[in-house]
């Protein structure tokens, strides 16, 4: 197995108590976090979701914009958020490239698999922002693309919570904890770890896939 991981977590997750936005304290954190795995001889790249921004679902939700427009304005939130962390990766002393799915070459690199090889090669951090480029799509099927084409042997969603649940557990006091789950039960019991597209694609290129909380040591 090799060393090389793909980090997801949300956008939600850089906006703190706030709700919106990104907190700097956050993202100092989380680049801490990153530093640490870096430190230990891996490979890292990183998704982030741009839900502290927009969300494309819910800014299509009464039929003002468009679903395909709404989905390209969270693309570009993914961007912003991917900008934040390169800078705060930079600012830790690690050399860190953005790399997105549609073309920016003002802000970021295209996204080229041969070309983010090539970053791991040199000991760089490598974040994907715009989710697969395609409107329709997450973020959690977008990194899991992304950790499938650069053949990472592990996705670590960081989330909020411990483990996973069969429901939310912050909403529902009988949430039971799952601790190891096979995708075939994940898919047939409706688990919502991740969206089903993300699964079947986790499943198909045999990507393990690890939950932690993102404000706890890993």
């Amino acid at each position: 197995m090799n060393k090389r991981v793909l980090v997801k977590f949300s956008g939600e997750a850089l906006a703190g108590t706030e709700g919106y936005g990104i907190d700097t304290k956050i993202l100092d954190y989380i680049a801490e976090e990153i530093k640490t795995l870096v430190e230990h001889g891996v490979e890292v790249a990183i998704v982030i979701g741009g839900g502290n921004i927009i969300r494309g679902v819910t800014a299509a939700a009464d039929g003002v914009i468009k679903r395909t427009s709404a989905d390209y304005m969270g693309m570009l939130g993914t961007v912003i958020n991917g900008v934040a962390m390169q800078e705060a990766l930079e600012y830790k002393g690690l050399s860190a490239r953005l790399q997105t799915a549609i073309k920016m070459e003002e802000i970021a690199e295209p996204f080229i698999v041969r070309k983010a090889m090539r970053h791991f090669e040199k000991g760089r951090v490598v974040i994907f922002g715009a989710g697969t480029g395609n409107p329709y799509f997450t973020t959690d099927t977008g990194a899991t693309l992304r950790a499938t084409e650069i053949g990472a042997s592990m996705l670590i969603k960081a989330t909020k919570v411990d483990w996973v649940f069969n429901k939310d557990p912050k909403k529902y006091s009988d949430a039971v904890l799952i601790k190891e789950a096979s995708y075939d039960e994940v898919i047939k019991n409706d688990i919502k770890v991740m969206d089903q597209t993300a699964i079947a694609l986790a499943k198909d290129g045999k990507l393990a896939l690890w939950v932690v909380n993102l404000f706890k040591n890993w």
